[in-house]
């Protein structure tokens, strides 16, 4: 087991947290943007397909955010159930319908004088905690279901209130609350405290090596125990060890 330190860990933290992490991470595509209803839903729709591979979905990703001709805003309005535009998108376990489901979610959302952050800001408000706020948005997906989706739809937006670790969606919500070079930090319904550290099979394993996690599943549960051990090391903002674990591996291939 290798020693862990504050010191350490924020060297790593001083090291990744650049401008130049931001080019070959799913956060870019964000970053190609300036209306704060484009960077919402690209950071969604980026956050969402960021499993797997880096190389691949960030290449498919490139593909979806041309089909869209570079306007995500404009994308979800004007689209519709007899549109065609996204049938033929797939990616591992989601396929198109899975995906124009979401886009049609998403355009009712909008449509409605709604957007991303009232969602999130309500769950927010109505529970005080990420666990609820997640269930909360994720419950407000999987109601408006009306397209025979398949499983890849739920692999999209998986459920904390049945354990999942949620990776994907607290790595976007790190985007939209935090600031700083990499992170956008454009909401401000939450303190970056109150966070929770995205969590998968790689950061859990640099989590265990380096004595932060001691839970073996790799659960909701596990990303408490680990968050809260990373608030020991800095309770204002625990989640900027999502740069160190990063560098940590890199560092150690």
């Amino acid at each position: 087991m290798t020693t862990c330190s504050k010191e350490y860990l924020d060297n790593l933290v001083k090291t990744y947290e650049n401008p130049d992490f931001i080019k070959d991470d799913p956060v870019q595509f964000m970053h190609r943007f300036k209306d704060k209803k484009d960077i919402e839903i690209a950071a969604f729709i980026a956050s969402v397909f960021a499993y797997g591979k880096r190389e691949a979905f960030i290449s498919k990703l490139n593909t979806l955010f041309k089909l869209m001709d570079n306007k995500p805003y404009r994308f979800i309005i004007s689209f519709s159930e007899n549109s065609t535009a996204v049938d033929d998108f797939d990616y591992r376990f989601s396929v198109g319908i899975d995906l124009k489901q979401i886009l049609l979610i998403l355009k009712d959302l909008y449509s409605n004088g709604n957007s991303l952050e009232s969602l999130f800001s309500h769950g927010w408000a109505q529970h005080g905690d990420v666990a609820g706020m997640l269930t909360e948005v994720v419950d407000y997906f999987y109601s408006r279901v009306t397209l025979p989706v398949t499983r890849g739809f739920y692999h999209l937006l998986p459920d904390p209130s049945k354990k999942s670790a949620c990776k994907r969606l607290n790595m976007f919500l790190r985007w939209m609350v935090r600031k700083s070079a990499v992170d956008f930090g454009i909401w401000d319904f939450m303190p970056a405290s109150e966070l929770l550290i995205p969590l998968d099979v790689h950061v859990a394993k640099i989590s265990r090596g380096l004595g932060l996690l001691k839970r073996k599943q790799n659960d909701f549960a596990a990303v408490k125990e680990l968050t809260d051990k990373l608030k020991e090391f800095d309770p204002s903002d625990p989640v900027k060890y999502d740069f160190a674990m990063f560098g940590y591996g890199v560092n150690n291939r």
